[in-house]
């Protein structure tokens, strides 16, 4: 009977260890369903699937909901032998895709709790390993230990969770997210984030060339220059091979930077501005039908009290023509979808610190 009980306690410990960390991560990932989808995006470039690009923010919000309601089921014991058999599916595939990161060096991070804590291939790896292990505990014992509810109960507990994280998804893709884990977030001084940390010991790289020599491949480096090299050599290609890796340590914001029409760099001399002003930053002008109007009405009441406003884009040359008499920056598009996540947001910013951050529908209060 003892050792019956102690079974018992063990698995539904496995069982609340598992369901916290799916909705945990379930949860962080849908603050920021955009994250996911370009983390999603990475990945395809990797395998050349170029045609599920326009996909992935559906796949995104279905992987994030799945993820909280397998968890919330686990826990409650809703179909255990069902969930656990999802679960254990889920798991083969991310242990495969953090497997994929930790062992082609191809994927710098797997975004298994998005931007919020980010965790090293390997790292993603033994926890996937680990999950992997106890959801086979659960799969082959789930019989030993009862629901920790009725049916009817366990439904709703399931439901509850599939709305609220949709509900959460609808909310911060419209508004921003919840918790802003990126390194643009209100109060963060953006020449800071892209400075260097101290200590940080960068990759060290050799190009290695290869050329084609009698019907074979030679490969060397730039120290290693064959005697007899001449034009009977044909050149193939040329790699980049790590020869020391270096600590990690990188500046959190990377190829920042801001250029008038003319493609001159001007972040050091918008940043200049000690005065607040307002930056747009709206990655193309697709849907701008939707917000040109209120874009034109805030900044009539911004500039009415000498606040500068300026419209990012990637999109320079459709913004020129759609809001004349504004001044349009440009900015690389991977930048901006980085740095706002709803298209268009408003920064408000005092030099290069973000005092605000808003996205349209509460651009209004960007200024108190």
């Amino acid at each position: 009977m003892y050792k019956k009980t102690d079974m018992k306690i063990i698995i539904s410990l496995i069982r609340w260890f598992v369901g916290l960390l799916f909705i945990f991560s379930g949860l962080i990932k849908a603050n920021d369903p955009l994250g996911l989808s370009y983390k999603m995006q990475e990945f395809f470039e990797v395998w050349g699937w170029h045609f599920l690009n326009d996909y992935t923010l559906v796949f995104s919000l279905g992987m994030n909901v799945l993820e909280v309601v397998a968890g919330v089921a686990v826990i409650v014991g809703w179909r255990k032998r069902s969930v656990s058999w999802m679960l254990l599916l889920l798991i083969i595939f991310f242990t495969f895709l953090t497997g994929y990161a930790l062992f082609s060096g191809k994927i710098k991070t797997c975004g298994c709790f998005g931007d919020c804590l980010p965790l090293t291939p390997a790292m993603s790896f033994g926890k996937d390993i680990l999950l992997l292990v106890l959801i086979l505990v659960l799969l082959f014992t789930n019989r030993k230990v009862p629901s920790m509810m009725s049916e009817s109960g366990a439904v709703i507990y399931v439901l509850l969770s599939l709305f609220a994280t949709a509900g959460l998804q609808w909310y911060v893709l419209k508004y921003l997210p919840l918790v802003d884990c990126l390194p643009y977030k209100k109060g963060n001084d953006i020449t800071e984030q892209m400075k260097t940390p101290q200590g940080a010991i960068p990759d060290s790289f050799a190009i290695v060339f290869q050329y084609k020599k009698d019907g074979k491949d030679i490969f060397f480096d730039q120290a290693s220059f064959p005697a007899d090299f001449d034009s009977t050599y044909e050149y193939v290609d040329r790699k980049d091979k790590l020869v020391k890796k270096g600590n990690g340590l990188t500046a959190k914001i990377i190829d920042f930077s801001l250029q008038n029409l003319s493609g001159v760099d001007t972040t050091a001399a918008v940043f200049a501005n000690t005065h607040p002003y307002v930056l747009v930053f709206a990655k193309d002008m697709s849907k701008v039908a939707e917000w040109a109007n209120e874009f034109t009405k805030l900044k009539a009441k911004w500039s009415s009290a000498n606040i500068t406003v300026a419209i990012v884009t990637a999109d320079t040359e459709k913004a020129v023509t759609l809001f004349p008499g504004t001044t349009i920056i440009r900015c690389d598009a991977t930048v901006i979808k980085t740095a706002a996540r709803v298209n268009p947001t408003f920064f408000l910013m005092e030099g290069a610190r973000v005092k605000n951050k808003l996205a349209l529908a509460k651009a209004d209060a960007l200024i108190p």
